[in-house]
């Protein structure tokens, strides 16, 4: 059994700026319409946060983004200012379809596996977030995935462990670790720059806390580099 650190008793400094729930709302700028709920704004009062995502909030493509191991998306506030720079506007939370805008969650920091308390919720890390277009349609920055990809700075999901009322106020924590597990930072190096990594795509397929769909793609990846 891999080792589990209970951290309640340790300093956090996580927090929550922002909670941001959205519709999907046609893209701009497309030659063809094109939904998407990447356009999220903030909300004030509490919501109910189920095994499948936040109350007021949806999806336009179910295949690639929600369900309940991608219920949660989250993204660390210490990025917005590079990205301030490298696209020169002003960023408001919500600004990259995270439902949640988070201080203390960086990539190097959260591992696959990791358990958050978030209001009368419980939470666990499940994947990395894959930037797709729309992060760059949404901004008419098309360059702006492969930025995310490249950096590492992609945020995660979150599945609901125990579904809660949650609010932009609410306690925020990681209550559970392993520190042997992967963080979201090196997976991410894994899937974008490691293709041909065996070993590291093995080590990666035995966190139990992966999601399916990320275990679905490495499995691929790696029957093709074993067979080859």
């Amino acid at each position: 059994m891999t080792p589990i650190s209970d951290l309640t008793t340790e300093k956090d400094n996580t927090s929550v700026l922002a909670i941001n729930v959205g519709q999907p709302r046609p893209l701009p700028g497309q030659k063809h319409e094109v939904l998407s709920g990447i356009m999220k704004h903030p909300v004030s009062a509490p919501v109910f946060l189920s095994f499948t995502g936040m109350t007021g909030d949806a999806q336009a493509d179910l295949v690639h983004h929600g369900g309940p191991d991608k219920a949660v998306c989250v993204y660390d506030y210490s990025h917005y200012a590079a990205l301030e720079q490298l696209m020169n506007r002003k960023l408001d939370w919500g600004a990259f379809g995270e439902n949640l805008t988070v201080t203390g969650c960086a990539e190097e920091e959260v591992r696959i596996g990791d358990i958050f308390e978030l209001g009368d919720a419980q939470v666990q890390v499940s994947q990395p977030r894959q930037p797709c277009f729309k992060l760059g349609a949404r901004y008419d920055y098309k360059e702006l995935p492969v930025y995310f990809q490249e950096s590492g700075h992609t945020g995660f999901y979150f599945r609901v462990l125990q579904e809660g009322q949650v609010a932009p106020a609410s306690r925020f924590r990681k209550i559970h670790t392993d520190q042997t597990s992967m963080t979201i930072l090196d997976a991410n190096r894994i899937m974008h720059q490691g293709k041909q990594n065996v070993e590291g795509i093995q080590t990666l397929l035995a966190i139990p806390a992966l999601s399916e769909s990320w275990r679905q793609t490495l499995l691929k990846r790696l029957n093709k580099l074993v067979s080859d």
